[in-house]
């Protein structure tokens, strides 16, 4: 396990490489460096998805509390990933749920691009992201979604019977410029941007708490045996008041051992719960 020691000059460095002034070797071995790296040099395309859960695999109690999942390492670990992206999506049930914010405040950097698929158009528009003036704000829709007046941009998608092509989402994104790209929430929204192989790292922090029962953060569809399980490569890092495993995915993708199916994000997923926000 590598411990992982945040320093002002290794955040300065890795913003540096955002914005494309300067360079990331792979070579390098602080740990920081290792983790977040990827991201950051990731400017032609990446796509992380981000879990906080408890030793039991919950996000969240039965009722929905989920404030206090991570610890204040695996927080702060969270919004560097949101620093370094140009773009975080979550599905409609986590606005619902929970109103996050979505902003980058635990650490320094900028605020991402907040992305929300909303097949159905079932948002109001009091929601706190629209109108909290912070980091504009894309509402994707299917084609066939109620008109909507947001303080947003809607794009609106061809959708199926099985939903949205999460394909489709990250193209229109790249459209706009937003190539790196944050998967936060809910536990099927995560589950079919993996599904559908467009995944390049999961990370899934761990708190040393049990909750017993609640929701997931992944919610994949079910197997029988576990040799069709992912069993993707992982390094491990030691936040301080978590655990993280960085699990690289691409590499299974595009080969013959990703046993994925060709997911849609759905219209009738149930509404997930997903906090740290």
């Amino acid at each position: 396990m590598r411990n992982l020691h945040m320093t002002d000059r290794l955040w300065t460095k890795l913003l540096s490489i955002r914005d494309g002034k300067d360079t990331f070797r792979r070579k390098e071995a602080d740990p920081a460096l290792m983790l977040y790296g990827p991201i950051a040099a990731g400017r032609d395309g990446f796509v992380i998805a981000q879990v906080g859960q408890s030793l039991d695999g919950r996000v969240a109690t039965p009722t929905g509390d989920a404030r206090d999942i991570s610890g204040p390492d695996g927080l702060a670990h969270l919004h560097r990933c949101r620093a370094l992206v140009d773009a975080v999506i979550v599905g409609v049930g986590t606005v619902q749920n929970d109103n996050p914010r979505l902003s980058v405040r635990e650490v320094r950097g900028p605020s991402p691009t907040r992305v929300i698929i909303d097949c159905k158009g079932e948002l109001t528009g009091r929601e706190g992201l629209f109108n909290d003036h912070g980091a504009p704000v894309i509402v994707i829709q299917g084609h066939d979604a109620p008109a909507s007046s947001y303080r947003a941009e809607v794009v609106k998608l061809q959708r199926s019977g099985r939903g949205l092509d999460p394909r489709d989402i990250l193209d229109c994104l790249a459209e706009r410029g937003l190539k790196r790209i944050l998967v936060e929430g809910g536990a099927r929204t995560i589950a079919r941007f993996i599904d559908a192989g467009l995944v390049d790292r999961l990370h899934v922090a761990i708190a040393p708490l049990i909750i017993g029962s609640g929701p997931c953060g992944i919610s994949l569809p079910p197997i029988a045996q576990l040799c069709n399980a992912h069993r993707p490569q992982a390094d491990i890092y030691g936040l301080g008041s978590d655990v993280l495993f960085d699990c690289c995915l691409k590499a299974q993708a595009d080969s013959s051992v990703w046993k994925g199916q060709e997911i849609r994000m759905a219209d009738d997923a149930p509404a997930s719960i997903y906090a740290n926000a």
